[in-house]
């Protein structure tokens, strides 16, 4: 229902700002609290496929990814792939065949998938990171919330009827001219940003965060379920309310990296 939906952003959004606003070990330890609770999620939905995942592994791949993302000061760690690789790989010869090559493969598939959202703390990390991590939360909210109205206003021409029926394409253009607003907003809070950059920065934001919601929608299709879990009234789960943020992170990251920061 709607008023629940208001109440649980009224409650958490205030957290995550402040989290937002110390960086370092406070937005880490949130990053990695959603991150895990994420993983929880992500096996839950591998089970109800037909898998046997291991949520230990998961977690502990969880951990190790943030872990790598607070050590390295070069962007992502690229080592704790291998790392966790190894791990899935060591468990599917150690535990045959209670775990099998494929239960490591859609362990390993989920635990990288959620594993994205430790771009949350690399985003603060960049120089002005406040600002890009800001950006990207503000232009995936309002894509998300543009998206939501807009398709229950307007919405008639179905685009991805198989994976989630009730996406428009009237409500996907308002999820677009949504995050567009909020990088004119930030064009127009923090002048001495390139205009023409972040326009078009936020035009993509809007379009992963799209994507990211059709992705978790063909899971939660393919496994059977609505939602991913019931923690947050109103939206779901982890999953459901940060599956954009999936996306539009790692896009924000890069992004800056390659042409605003370079």
């Amino acid at each position: 229902m709607l008023w629940q939906r208001v109440i649980s952003a009224l409650a958490g959004i205030p957290l995550i700002i402040l989290a937002v606003w110390h960086g370092g070990i406070p937005l880490l330890l949130l990053t990695g609290l959603i991150v895990l609770l994420g993983l929880r999620e992500m096996m839950e939905v591998m089970a109800r496929l037909g898998l046997k995942p291991s949520l230990l592994l998961a977690a502990a791949g969880g951990v190790i990814l943030l872990a790598g993302a607070y050590l390295y000061n070069d962007g992502y760690p690229g080592p704790t792939i291998t790392i966790i690789l190894f791990l899935h790989l060591i468990a599917a010869v150690a535990f045959y065949p209670r775990y099998t090559l494929l239960d490591g493969a859609g362990t390993l598939m989920g635990t990288l998938y959620v594993g994205l959202l430790s771009y949350l703390y690399l985003l603060r990390t960049l120089p002005d990171g406040w600002i890009w991590l800001v950006f990207m939360l503000a232009g995936t909210w309002a894509s998300d919330t543009a998206a939501y109205f807009t398709g229950m206003a307007f919405g008639k021409r179905r685009i991805a009827p198989v994976l989630s029926p009730k996406k428009t394409l009237e409500g996907a253009i308002g999820g677009l001219l949504g995050s567009f607003l909020a990088g004119c907003l930030f064009v127009s809070v923090y002048p001495f940003l390139p205009p023409a950059k972040i326009l078009l920065l936020s035009l993509m934001v809007g379009m992963a965060a799209e994507v990211g919601d059709l992705l978790e929608s063909a899971f939660k299709r393919q496994a059977g379920i609505k939602d991913s879990s019931k923690l947050i009234p109103g939206h779901g789960g982890i999953l459901d309310r940060f599956d954009s943020a999936l996306f539009t992170a790692p896009l924000v990251y890069y992004y800056v990296m390659l042409f605003i920061i370079n």
